[in-house]
């Protein structure tokens, strides 16, 4: 006699048992998901962090630089201003220059004539009745102050011309000069005027009138 074999049933608690499987597994995906989302998260917050102190440092940076700067000026004007005021006291006590006296001195003398589109700044002019001084101070020169001052004479001449029939000298006064400068200002004429020691010494001896 043949028995026939019946498909096996489910009962109800191999049912739940699966059920169940499949709900720790479902709970296991959302656990890994969440954990996932919070580490994106957190790679988000720390990347925001550092763009945010990288900007911080960046206007740090600029706010040091500016100070920087501003400092860096300010020791420029200070040894700028010691070589006017030593050049300027210099020539008030004794007004002559090449052999001549002067009986009148200028500083800081500044023109400008917007028609003719002329504008000119002199550190210290001297004048008598034939003659104009023209110098220029610097706390250190180099040669592009010389090409600077030998454009000077002419304008000087359309910005006051009282004095176009007088003669022109240009001098270049400075604390520190190098020996090419100082070589190139006497080549083009121009008088080179150094503090040596407690005494203000004047070379002119290449003089040119301008």
């Amino acid at each position: 006699m043949r028995i026939k074999n019946h498909p096996q049933r489910t009962t109800l608690e191999q049912t739940w048992k699966q059920v169940r499987r499949t709900l720790e597994a479902v709970e296991r995906l959302e656990l890994l998901s969440e954990k996932e989302n919070k580490e994106r998260e957190k790679a988000r917050l720390k990347s925001e962090k550092e763009w945010e102190d990288f900007r911080k440092a960046q206007e740090d940076f600029r706010k040091s630089m500016k100070a920087m700067q501003k400092e860096l000026g300010g020791v420029s004007n200070s040894n700028g201003e010691v070589a006017e005021s030593y050049f300027i006291n210099s020539f008030t006590k004794s007004m002559y220059f090449a052999g001549q006296e002067y009986d009148e001195i200028s500083h800081n003398l500044r023109k400008k004539i917007k028609k003719l589109n002329l504008h000119g700044e002199y550190d210290l002019v001297l004048y008598n009745c034939t003659s104009v001084v023209i110098i220029e101070i610097k706390y250190k020169a180099d040669k592009d102050d010389v090409t600077g001052l030998l454009h000077k004479a002419p304008v000087f001449k359309q910005l006051f011309p009282q004095y176009s029939n007088y003669d022109i000298y240009l001098g270049l006064a400075a604390l520190h000069i190098d020996a090419i400068t100082e070589k190139e200002s006497l080549k083009q004429g121009i008088a080179v005027i150094k503090q040596i020691g407690d005494s203000m010494v004047i070379n002119d001896e290449y003089l040119k009138v301008f």
